[in-house]
Formats: structure tokens, sequence, C-alpha cells
């Protein structure tokens, strides 16, 4: 039975999945999309469910793979629907000085950083930005299944604590204006982190432009 179960999920799954590569955009190597991963999860939890129903084996085993295939269809979607919205954004952004970073499959990141977007000691969008945001607004609005997490960061400069009251106005401004390019608010949390976290040494003035940053996360609503 166990290795019954095993062989239907290998192939449904491996049947249901047009893609199951994509190349990992910092180190150049291919790996499983989201949308096998999904396909394999769902087809798992749909064979085991089959198999615990039923009166007979001959059932058990009709349940298992009815559960299989509608598992893996359900996973394999949510998973297609993340890479889509992936794909979108780093056509949307290229060469928009805002890096696309697929996290894991469950999370993209959207860095601002480069001191694009923000002045010394100031929460006020600069208009470079501008041209971004409005593609990265475009694709949220075309993929509303997901939700946003925006992180706000600062240099060193200045008290900790009027660093975090800065960052949280700097994660608002972006809030904002995504809000105004038609993206739900309902959608979109905003957090402060001050000073913390720097990717660059604030012991020159060019580490200090680069910390000077908002970080987009991007999940899906399940």
């Amino acid at each position: 039975m166990k290795k019954w179960a095993m062989l239907l999920i290998a192939t449904v799954t491996l049947a249901g999945c047009e893609a199951t590569q994509r190349q990992n955009a910092t180190t150049g190597e291919n790996e499983t999309n989201s949308t096998t991963k999904g396909a394999v999860v769902g087809a798992v939890v749909g064979a085991l469910t089959g198999l615990a129903t039923g009166g007979n084996a001959t059932e058990r085993r009709q349940h298992a793979l009815i559960g299989a295939t509608g598992g893996a269809a359900v996973g394999a979607g949510v998973g297609y629907y993340f890479d889509r919205q992936e794909a979108q954004l780093r056509k949307s952004l290229l060469d928009s000085g805002v890096q696309v970073q697929r996290v894991n499959d469950s999370q993209i990141k959207l860095v601002m950083q480069n001191g694009i977007g923000f002045n010394s000691d100031s929460y006020h969008l600069d208009s470079s930005i501008y041209k971004s945001l409005n593609g990265v607004a475009k694709v949220l609005v075309e993929y509303p299944k997901t939700r946003l997490r925006i992180n706000g960061y600062t240099d060193s400069t200045g008290s900790q604590s009027y660093n975090q009251s800065l960052s949280e106005r700097r994660a608002n401004s972006v809030r904002e204006y995504l809000i105004n390019q038609n993206v739900s608010p309902q959608r979109i949390g905003i957090y402060g982190h001050g000073e913390n976290a720097p990717l660059c040494s604030n012991a020159t003035a060019q580490g200090r432009k680069c910390n000077r940053r908002v970080e987009i996360q991007i999940t899906p609503n399940q």
C-alpha cells in the first residue's frame, strides 16, 4: 500500500507540472519552483487523506487517486500564481535599481537601496523612485491575492528613537504611494527598523546612503 501510494503521488505530481525549474537570481543555479513544490505538497496531502477513507482497499485506492489529483491541482495553482507574480515583477523592474529577491517559496523581497528613494533625514520619496513604484503597483494590482509588508530603514545618523520614527515614516510613504496607485490598503502592513540591519557600513557616506532604504516583502494570502 505504501509503495503504491508513493508511486501514485509521484506520477500525479510529475504529470501535473508544466515547468519544474527556475533559475535562482542570486546563484544562477536551477531550483524547483513553487508550482512544482505546491503540487507535491497538495498531492501528498490529498492522497493520504484519500487513503484514510473508504470501506475497503479498492475504495481507499480510488479515493487516494482522486485526492492526489485534486490536491496537486490546488497546490500547483497557488505556486503558479506566485511564480507568475515574481516573473512579472522582474520584467517590470528590470534596470530600475530595485532588486527582486526570491527568499523562499512563499516570499518575494523587493529592495530599494543604494540611496534610491530617500535623502538623508527625509521620509519624502524622491521622484527618481516613482517609475519603479508604478511598476510594482501595476503588478500588485494584477495579482491581488498576496500581502505586503513594507519595512523602513535608516542610516546610523541621529538617535535610535529618532531613526525608529523616521524608518516608520519612510515605510508609510511607500504605503501611501502604492495606495494612490490602487493597491488595496488592507493588503499592506508597515514596520520601522530604525538603524538596525544595515546592508552597508555606516562609516562612509556611500554606506549610509545604501542603508537609507525600504524593503517590500510579498507573501501569499494563504
